[in-house]
C-alpha cells in the first residue's frame, strides 16, 4: 500500500465504521465495495492508459489512492475482480470470512463451450500492491475429477500479500500468474491469454492452502512462510480394492517458471499433512519445461511419495527441484528421484525472501523472516 496517501476505509457486512466513519461508507457486497472505491476515488487517466497497455516489471509504485475494505464475519458468495493498485481486503477471522464461488471448468457457457480453468476463479487479482488478511478464499464447485479445474485464487500482479488466509479448493486452487508463454490446452482461455506473460512477486505468511492435483500452479514468483498445505483426497475418486497397488492422489505443485525468471516457488518452514494414503501425494511436477520449485526445512507428512518428484514427461535438465532439511515421515533423501536436488547449506542459503522477492519484503521489521536462520539451529 502506498503510506504516503491517506486511505480509503469501507466496510461490508456486519461490521461497525470505524471512529469518524460514515455509515456511507457500509455495503452489503464486497463488489458494492470495490464500485464505491472507484467511484469515490478514481484512477488517474494517465495511469488508466499506462495499465491498459499492461504491465511492468517490477511495477511501479501508482500514485492511486489506497482503499481498505473491512470484512465482517459471513459468506460472501461472489465472483470478484480487483483491478486497480493499493486494495486490502481485511477479513474478521480466516475461518469465519469466507470468499466464496463455485465456477468449474467443464460447465458449459452460453457459447456452447467449456469454461475452461481460467475464467472459473473466485477472486482474481489483476493489480499491484494488493494485500489480503485473515479471510478465506474459496472455490466450491466440486472435486476435480468431477468438475475439472476450479480456482479459488488467481494471482495476476506484483507485490502481492496474504497474510493469515485460507485458500480451498480441489483441483488448481492457487493460480501464481502470469500464464506459462504457451498456454497447455486450446481452452486455456481467460482474461490473460492475449496479454503479455509479465512476472509477479506474492508472499504467502502463515496461510492455509488446500487441493488435491497441482492446487499452486502457474508461472508467478512466489515465497510461502510458515504455511500448511494440506493435501485433500478427492471424495470423487474410488480407493483402490488391491491396497498394494500404487495410486496418486495429488500432486502439491506444477510451476511453470518462465525460463528467464530466476526463481518459481519457494516453501519455507512449512508444514504439509494431508488424509491421503502414504505415499500417494508428490511435492510437484512442471506444467511446463522450466519449473522452479524448493522446499527449505519444511515438515512432510507420510502422503509424500518416496520419490518426492514426478517428471511428467518433461526434459531432465530444464527444471529444478530441490529440497533443504525436510523433517518428519515424508522426508526421504535417500529415495527421491535422481533428477532432484538435496541443496547444501552454501546452495540454500541463497534463498532468502530478499534475494528470491528482490528487495520487496513485507515481513521486514520486528517481524523479519529470514532463511538464514535454519543453518543456525534457530
Amino acid at each position: 500500500m502506498n503510506a504516503t496517501i491517506r486511505p480509503i476505509h469501507l466496510y461490508v457486512g456486519n461490521v461497525s465504521p470505524g471512529k469518524g466513519q460514515s455509515r456511507e461508507n457500509s455495503f452489503s457486497t464486497i463488489a458494492e465495495a470495490l464500485e464505491e472505491a472507484d467511484r469515490r476515488a478514481p484512477m488517474p487517466e494517465n495511469i488508466v492508459a499506462e495499465l491498459e497497455k499492461g504491465k511492468r516489471y517490477p511495477s511501479p509504485e501508482y500514485e492511486v489512492q489506497p482503499v481498505v475494505i473491512h470484512i465482517a464475519e459471513g459468506i460472501y458468495r461472489e465472483k470478484l475482480v480487483v483491478s486497480r493498485p493499493n486494495v486490502t481486503f481485511l477479513g474478521a477471522d480466516r475461518e469465519r470470512t469466507v470468499l466464496v464461488f463455485g465456477h468449474g471448468a467443464n460447465e458449459i457457457e452460453e457459447d456452447g463451450e467449456k469454461r475452461g480453468t481460467f475464467r472459473t476463479a473466485t477472486v482474481r487479482v489483476d493489480a499491484s500492491d494488493f494485500t489480503a488478511k485473515h479471510l478465506t478464499f474459496q472455490n466450491d464447485a466440486g472435486f476435480g475429477y468431477t468438475v475439472g479445474q476450479a480456482i479459488a485464487l488467481y494471482v495476476d500482479g506484483d507485490r502481492c500479500f496474504f497474510e493469515d488466509c485460507g485458500l480451498l479448493a480441489s483441483q488448481d486452487t492457487l493460480f501464481d500468474a502470469p500464464l506459462p508463454l504457451d498456454p497447455v490446452k486450446p481452452n486455456g482461455k481467460g482474461p490473460g491469454e492475449h496479454k503479455p506473460r509479465i512476472r509477479g512477486r506474492h508472499l504467502f505468511y502463515r496461510c492455509f492452502l488446500q487441493g488435491d492435483v497441482d492446487f499452486i500452479f502457474g508461472s508467478g514468483t512466489a515465497w510461502f512462510e510458515e504455511c500448511t498445505i494440506f493435501s485433500k483426497l478427492p471424495e470423487d475418486r474410488l480407493l483402490l480394492e488391491n491396497p498394494d497397488a500404487e495410486t496418486i492422489y495429488g500432486y502439491v505443485t506444477a510451476a511453470s517458471t518462465h525460463p528467464d525468471f530466476p526463481y518459481g516457488y519457494v516453501f519455507h518452514r512449512c508444514k504439509l499433512t494431508s488424509d491421503c494414503p502414504r505415499g500417494s501425494v508428490y511435492l510437484g511436477r512442471p506444467w511446463k519445461e522450466f519449473a522452479r520449485t524448493v522446499f527449505l526445512a519444511c515438515e512432510l507428512g507420510e502422503h509424500i511419495h518416496p520419490l518426492g518428484w514426478h517428471d511428467w514427461g518433461k526434459t531432465h535438465g530444464n527444471f529444478y527441484y530441490g529440497e533443504y532439511a525436510s523433517t518428519g515421515p515424508g522426508a526421504s533423501p535417500g529415495t527421491r528421484a535422481d533428477f532432484s536436488h538435496q541443496l547444501t547449506a552454501g546452495e540454500a542459503a541463497e534463498y532468502t525472501i530478499d534475494t528470491v522477492l528482490e528487495g520487496w519484503n513485507p515481513l521486514e521489521g520486528d517481524r523479519n523472516i529470514c532463511c538464514n536462520c535454519i543453518f543456525h539451529g534457530a
